[in-house]
């Protein structure tokens, strides 16, 4: 894996493959995880310079989607794809003709926001015989906070369910383990910990560990071998 070295002493993330499906359920975090990446790789003096699209295709949740962030994206050179005019807002598992193309034709770079666990998941079923082991990674957005991936064996459940209802498989984890506003650097090294048994127990790769800036430098990732991705908040409540 290629990586920068952070003058906080971390590496930072980047990605191999041209589709990049970050999925979790409600409270993991992985829609401002899917905006932070797409951020971050398009800053990224290291990575391969090539187009970066975020596609949204959370079908569940009504908030912290990532097509709320579609300006700011835009501004920095990326490519949002979302549901347009009236079916912005719509809880359905619309499949634009565009998102089809973009993954079928796997040029530059897309991030693709997946979400609301095997509900969620269940969309890219659709679109599993547009999927090549070659060209894809899968990655799951571990919040060890979260009900049903608090220990082990909920984890490997979850894994389980949403692998059954894609029909895609796992390549990896994505430690982003918060309590909102009451995170800690004893939360996220908990929700490190966990993310590695599981990493040991399925055989996938650790891909990055996230949490906000003044988190992560109180940690010292001297002896953490885990690339680290550091989030901006860019998705708020409708009330904040």
């Amino acid at each position: 894996m290629l990586t920068k070295k952070h003058p906080q002493k971390w590496n930072s993330p980047t990605v191999k493959k041209p589709i990049n499906l970050i999925v979790g359920g409600y409270g993991s975090g992985k829609s401002e995880v899917s905006v932070n990446l797409a951020r971050h790789l398009v800053l990224d003096e290291t990575f391969e310079a090539r187009p970066i699209s975020i596609l949204d295709l959370d079908i569940v949740n009504p908030y912290f989607r990532s097509r709320e962030a579609s300006a700011e994206l835009e501004k920095l050179g990326i490519l949002p794809i979302n549901p347009e005019g009236a079916q912005f807002y719509a809880d359905l598992p619309i499949i634009l003709p565009q998102i089809r193309g973009a993954i079928q034709s796997a040029q530059g770079t897309l991030i693709c926001d997946v979400g609301g666990d095997d509900v969620g998941a269940r969309v890219l079923s659709s679109l599993a015989t547009s999927f090549d082991e070659a060209t894809y990674d899968m990655y799951l957005v571990l919040n060890a906070n979260r009900p049903f991936t608090s220990d082990l064996a909920g984890c490997l459940k979850t894994i389980s369910e949403i692998e059954f209802s894609s029909r895609l498989k796992f390549t990896g984890i994505i430690s982003n383990t918060h309590l909102m506003d009451d995170t800690n650097e004893d939360v996220v090294m908990q929700g490190i910990s966990l993310s590695e048994a599981v990493c040991k127990k399925t055989g996938v790769e650790l891909l990055f560990v996230s949490a906000e800036q003044t988190i992560l430098d109180k940690i010292n990732f001297e002896t953490i071998d885990i690339p680290v991705l550091p989030l901006n908040r860019s998705l708020l409540k409708p009330w904040e």
